[in-house]
């Protein structure tokens, strides 16, 4: 009896030390809030809509995968799949990328009702064979990847839900007026990598677009700034044009413009207060025809002129007069590969007393050989461990080889991909 009584006691304490730990677990600290690094257009569960209640195991398509751990998700990517399988009105996630599918009709949707995401990118779809009006119907639909396929018209008409487009490295060359209508909670639309011209933007179709953030145009074949865009713009990308002129009002639409990157156009005068904006950080205009340096905004941290053709940087006209309670934020310019003879005139450090680096690389000086500055970076205001880092980061970056950098030349870093 004894033993019993012990036994008894034994069981009691480990039921309140299980209790104890589950009561004092923060379920939130491991499924609630945002994650620390959250990578760009990944698909938050928490912000699932409520579905009925369905019965365990849930229905998923025989081609595909639905893992118990994410009963609103199915997974058909990487499948080799010729055709989209009919998909269980309860999906909210439906992956499909990686496949040899050439066609979207309605009859896979005909039941869904909850889904909010769809990637279908790395196929073969073309415009003509997506059913008209399949993704206008999804109500609830959120985001749509539609990258890296054959499409040679802009995919509309869309549902209003619409916030994320990705239409990236297709066939599109025009975009007309009424494609982007009735998208009023539109955030991000990426048209990188495709065949549109100045001509394709001649009925304004972003002039209507109030929520949208980030844009991205890079690698079209662009001559001219896009007309009309909504004063909601965080991030516009024109990188890889050819883009020669920015009008000189051009911005005064656009003030919350956060990062500006125009590198590898075709300019060769900025206007002096072009970049004239409260909130600009990052600003990027390498790999231009650039002679003459403009006017630095208060906010902008980060300077990109590299690869251009600037023999002097004039550091009154980046900073006219010094104002002591208004600091000016820079802090890293690049300015190698341009045709400069001499470091930056320590007046920058007056104008801009929050400069860490300053990196001169090589000076295309002469027609032979580029040019090495005697100082070809600059640093300040480093703690021992950040200036360790940027010795090792430099070491790094002498070692690198011609065609490290003609890749990095050539590489073109789209937001959010």
């Amino acid at each position: 009896m004894g033993i019993l009584s012990h036994l008894s006691i034994l069981h009691l304490l480990w039921a309140a030390l299980v209790f104890c730990q589950y009561e004092d677990y923060d379920f939130e600290d491991e499924y609630g809030g945002e994650p620390d690094h959250q990578l760009p257009y990944y698909f938050n569960p928490n912000t699932q809509v409520e579905v009925p209640r369905f019965p365990f195991p849930v229905e998923c398509a025989k081609e595909c995968f639905c893992p118990p751990a994410f009963p609103l998700s199915m997974y058909c990517d990487h499948r080799k799949l010729k055709t989209i399988p009919n998909i269980p009105s309860h999906v909210q996630q439906l992956y499909l990328q990686n496949n040899d599918i050439e066609a979207v009709p309605a009859g896979p949707f005909t039941n869904v009702t909850f889904v909010r995401e769809i990637n279908l990118s790395h196929n073969n779809i073309k415009f003509h064979m997506i059913d008209h009006g399949v993704f206008a119907k999804l109500s609830h639909l959120v985001q749509l990847h539609l990258q890296h396929n054959e499409l040679e018209e802009f995919p509309f008409p869309l549902p209003s839900s619409l916030e994320r487009l990705l239409l990236s490295f297709n066939k599109i060359s025009r975009l007309p007026g009424n494609a982007l209508e009735g998208l009023p909670n539109m955030t991000t639309l990426d048209l990188c990598n495709n065949l549109l011209d100045d001509s394709g933007f001649e009925e304004k179709p972003f002039s209507n677009m109030k929520n949208l953030m980030q844009l991205n145009l890079c690698n079209n074949r662009l001559q001219t700034m896009p007309p009309d865009l909504p004063p909601s713009l965080r991030h516009l990308s024109l990188e890889n044009n050819s883009i020669s002129h920015i009008p000189e009002n051009y911005f005064n639409r656009l003030p919350h413009i956060i990062a500006l990157r125009m590198s590898h156009n075709n300019l060769q005068n900025i206007p002096h207060n072009t970049f004239n904006l409260p909130n600009l950080l990052e600003l990027n205009l390498g790999h231009n025809k650039l002679k003459q340096v403009f006017y630095i905004p208060r906010s902008l941290q980060h300077l990109y002129i590299e690869g251009n053709e600037i023999e002097n940087i004039n550091v009154t006209v980046m900073c006219p007069t010094l104002d002591p309670l208004n600091i000016k934020q820079l802090t890293y310019i690049r300015v190698d590969q341009n045709k400069l003879t001499s470091p930056i005139s320590t007046y920058a450090f007056f104008c801009f007393p929050l400069i860490r680096t300053i990196y001169y690389g090589e000076q295309n000086v002469t027609v032979s050989r580029p040019t090495q500055l005697r100082t070809p970076v600059f640093r300040r205001f480093l703690t021992p461990e950040e200036f360790q880092e940027a010795e090792d980061n430099h070491e790094t970056l002498n070692e690198e080889t011609e065609e490290d950098h003609e890749a990095e030349d050539s590489y073109v870093h789209p937001y959010y991909q």
